[in-house]
């Protein structure tokens, strides 16, 4: 069986490197949170719903409508997204307005989106 191109032979320790990259590890909550944030990302409905409020701010019906599914099921993956700090609500009267948390969130998807496109060709 062929060997893997990625696979490292050499047992060398890079010390100046690990060194360096060693005093700037950040510490392990830091860690755990981005870890978190990622994980909300890690839902193919979130993603849609984050795409959604990414064109306009929407209320749960409007969401529910663009993307098929119940008022329910979107209202709970909403919930998980405004608690990990993605999406914010606003009232006007009766209705709840969803809106993207702030211009970082539009970054993260357009980050996203561009890395996906990069490498699309790659996986066809």
């Amino acid at each position: 069986m062929a060997k893997s191109p990625f696979s490292c032979d050499c047992s060398v320790i890079h010390h100046e490197v690990v060194d360096r990259v060693s005093s700037e590890m950040l510490e392990e909550e830091k860690f755990q949170r981005v870890s978190s944030y990622f994980k909300l990302l890690g839902d193919p409905t979130r993603i849609k719903i984050i795409w959604a409020l990414y064109q306009h701010e929407m209320c749960v019906c409007d969401i529910s409508c663009v993307l098929g599914m119940t008022k329910s099921a979107v209202s709970h993956q909403l919930s998980t997204l405004r608690r990990g700090g993605l999406v914010t609500c606003r009232r006007d009267g009766k209705t709840v307005y969803y809106s993207l948390q702030d211009e970082h969130v539009r970054h993260m998807l357009e980050s996203g989106l561009s890395h996906v496109h990069k490498i699309e060709p790659v996986l066809e």
